[in-house]
């Protein structure tokens, strides 16, 4: 099994405060892989340490062989990995367009006009709002446009942080089927930090559950949902 993410003994956090442990594990291709636990366990610091945003004390994070650790953001961006936090992920001032054309900043013109038009194929919901402020967008349509932000730059990897935090249960459902079609339809490799457990592990195919900062499963997503002590006791999953 070929391994997109490779992470080996991983410390990290924020300059002095330590969240993550020697955490040690691999992210599928073409999968949605879904990191669980509890509050404060170190989901979000995990994403942040791929995209060069974290203290790393010591370990590797590597991207098909290549390694991450002292890269910056920027650079990373440009290797196909894409991080889309749960908020400030758009420019609230700018309108739908402005947001997505400001995203190809690393494109040619020609290749962002040509991206733009797939972009919205995809996310049909967002074309109508094409010219309004993105500030005025309800919250699962703001995660619809920080989504064709990142499409429009073809990633390899889209980095999911709590992208359901706030929605209704019917636009959280909206959300994470355009999710499973990033998989399904364009071979996106998910990562998705979810607090709702249950509704990500229901969708997912490998799964990660970290306590205190480290890891303490690995498997499928359906073994996690159905472990008797892990689901009930980490992820508020009874039955």
């Amino acid at each position: 099994m070929r391994y997109v993410i490779e992470i080996r003994e991983l410390n990290a956090g924020y300059r002095k405060l330590q969240v993550l442990f020697d955490v040690t594990l691999e992210f599928k291709p073409k999968e949605i892989n879904v990191i669980v636990g509890p509050n404060g366990s170190g989901k979000s610091t995990l994403l942040k340490s791929v995209f060069g945003l974290t203290t790393i004390y010591s370990g590797s994070i590597k991207f098909n062989g290549m390694e991450l650790v002292g890269k910056p953001p920027h650079e990373i961006v440009r290797h196909g990995i894409a991080y889309l936090p749960q908020v400030n992920n758009i420019f609230e001032n700018l309108t739908v367009e402005e947001n997505i054309r400001m995203a190809g900043y690393i494109l040619e013109k020609e290749e962002v006009e040509e991206r733009l038009e797939e972009v919205a194929e995809f996310l049909p919901t967002i074309r109508k709002y094409w010219r309004v402020k993105a500030g005025l967008l309800s919250g699962g349509e703001r995660q619809m446009v920080a989504m064709a932000m990142a499409l429009l730059r073809k990633p390899k990897i889209m980095m999911f942080d709590e992208p359901t935090g706030g929605l209704s249960p019917k636009i959280a459902n909206d959300v994470l089927s355009k999710i499973i079609e990033l998989r399904d339809n364009l071979g996106v490799t998910i990562i998705l930090v979810e607090q709702n457990a249950k509704k990500a592990l229901e969708i997912g195919d490998h799964a990660y559950l970290l306590v205190g900062g480290k890891l303490v499963f690995e498997g499928g997503c359906e073994e996690l949902l159905n472990h008797p002590q892990l689901s009930t006791l980490y992820l508020g999953v009874s039955g």
